[in-house]
């Protein structure tokens, strides 16, 4: 990570990235498309994570830049390491996706779903207070 200069606008930019992102989830059919909903899912919550270190002047960048941000957000915020080794896991399947032509299941959905909705609802919670 690296020190930038605070930018609100890109980070609110990025929130409204990360809400058609969400919205394009709800109209998708997990049952044929898991592995697009997870992708989605996975990017919505890069992009929030982008925003909060937009927000914190700082900024991910090159190999790693994924893995450097969500140890960031974990760290700078205190969460604990069952949600680090979460968001990993996510960020390794969407990994297999792109580039192993891997896919998942819906019960993979629908047993994470919870835990996902809950890291974006905190995510947002701290954008609304910053932005």
């Amino acid at each position: 990570m690296r020190d930038v200069r605070p930018d609100p606008d890109k980070a609110t930019a990025l929130v409204k990235m990360s809400d058609k992102i969400l919205e394009r989830v709800k109209e998708t059919d997990e049952e044929r498309f898991p592995s697009q909903v997870l992708r989605d899912y996975y990017d919505a919550l890069r992009q929030l994570m982008e925003a909060v270190a937009c927000l914190n002047g700082v900024k991910s960048e090159g190999l790693g830049a994924h893995q450097q941000l969500i140890d960031w957000f974990i760290d700078e915020y205190n969460l604990s390491e069952s949600k680090r080794q979460f968001l990993h896991q996510i960020r390794r399947h969407r990994n297999r996706f792109e580039y192993e032509g891997y896919f998942v299941n819906k019960e993979y959905i629908e047993r994470n779903r919870p835990k996902i909705n809950e890291i974006i609802t905190y995510l947002k919670d701290i954008l609304d207070q910053s932005l």
